[in-house]
């Protein structure tokens, strides 16, 4: 997914493209961009613990089949030592951990993320419950459009999918930015289908992109 930074160019394009998109719902559009939804330690140290367990059950019975003999305190402290290797590499090299983590668990946790953003932000409290998070995290390669309970009840899930596939496909291309810009004008089109903008319609939401 997009690896080269989003630049202020890119941010007031995002934000031009909430207000636009904004001037014809009574909806609200938040979008948020996290790094990384996790820092996926524990989940990388226990799955290499796994692996080591698995390594070590193959060294012990290849050593027994090959009639070699190693003493139990030296394979203990090999194994130990082996231990220590790896939480040093996965404590000093963050990069490495997420790629030791199932892809389920990956996405749990950006989920679990967007759905605290949602909440932290605020994108639930609008009167109408016309709020709409589009949310990305880029270190597990996942992206979400949360809408609140006024949305759901007449947009269906099949909606928000494509503008999550059209979403991925631009940050596959490292066109975060570009991506943003067009889920923003899809989302939009929808809100501005069902809630038009009405008379006294106040701007509720800050439009602009937040990066965590």
């Amino acid at each position: 997914m997009a690896t080269r930074p989003i630049s202020p160019e890119d941010h007031e394009r995002i934000a031009d493209a909430i207000r636009a998109a904004e001037s014809k719902t009574d909806g609200e559009i938040y979008c948020v961009v996290a790094h990384a939804s996790d820092g996926y330690f524990f989940p990388a140290a226990f799955m290499a613990m796994l692996g080591m367990l698995v390594v070590s059950l193959g060294v012990g019975y290849g050593l027994e089949a090959w009639w070699l003999s190693i003493r139990l305190p030296h394979f203990v402290i090999a194994e130990f030592l082996a231990l220590a290797s790896v939480l040093i590499l996965l404590w000093a090299l963050p990069a490495l951990r997420i790629h030791l983590v199932p892809r389920r668990l990956r996405y749990q946790a950006a989920h679990a993320n967007a759905m605290k953003q949602f909440l932290a932000r605020n994108v639930h409290r609008t009167p109408a419950r016309t709020g709409v998070l589009v949310f990305v995290s880029i270190a597990e390669r996942y992206a979400e459009v949360v809408a609140d309970s006024g949305i759901d009840s007449r947009v269906g899930q099949q909606v928000w999918d494509s503008v999550v596939r059209d979403l991925t496909a631009h940050a596959g291309d490292d066109r975060l930015a570009e991506g943003f810009v067009k889920a923003i004008e899809a989302v939009g089109a929808v809100l501005a289908e069902h809630f038009p903008v009405s008379t006294g319609d106040s701007n509720e939401l800050d439009d602009h992109l937040v990066e965590i």
